[in-house]
């Protein structure tokens, strides 16, 4: 090869010797597993948090939302944590959740929903007969226009036979 087609090559092997150590870093690897369980929850609202195959005792850290947790001894699989979040956490923000096991960091997030998931109270469906049962006065006109039909169709009938 000519040295114009190397030079291409070249300036492309330094950019990524350059930039490469940073993705990595960047990249959320870690040899141990975590998560948080739900991965919406309400201000106020509990989570769970896991550690998976550390050795070391984990812990988790979102200085927004909890005080740092410790998970476990580092003696099994698995390391769990229920915190409690913030009540003043925002709604429909996110936050990352900081694991640790040992000199390993790992992140994942957590969004803080922005509204109830379960309605209270009466839902508000407008006028109609769903909310309280009928009256009298319901009762008496529904079973006129019953009546009324029934004299209608016994009429229709002779009529059409004679």
């Amino acid at each position: 090869m000519r040295a114009g087609r190397k030079t291409p090559l070249l300036l492309a092997a330094a950019i990524l010797a350059v930039t490469a150590p940073a993705a990595l870093a960047d990249s959320n690897i870690t040899s141990f597993g975590f998560s948080v369980s739900p991965t919406t929850v309400a201000p106020g609202g509990k989570v769970t948090l896991t550690a998976t195959d550390c050795a070391n005792q984990a812990t988790a850290s979102a200085p927004a939302l909890f005080d740092d947790v410790t998970l476990g001894k580092g003696d099994g699989p698995g390391q769990t944590a229920t915190v409690t979040v913030g009540s003043d956490a925002k709604p429909g923000a996110q936050y990352d959740v900081t694991f640790t096991c040992g000199s390993e960091r790992g992140t994942t997030p957590l969004t803080i929903s922005t509204g109830r998931t379960t309605p209270i109270g009466t839902v508000k469906t407008g006028v109609g007969g769903g909310v309280s049962g009928p009256n009298a006065a319901e009762i008496l006109a529904g079973a006129a226009l019953v009546g009324a039909a029934g004299v209608m169709v016994v009429r229709r009938r002779r009529a059409s036979r004679g």
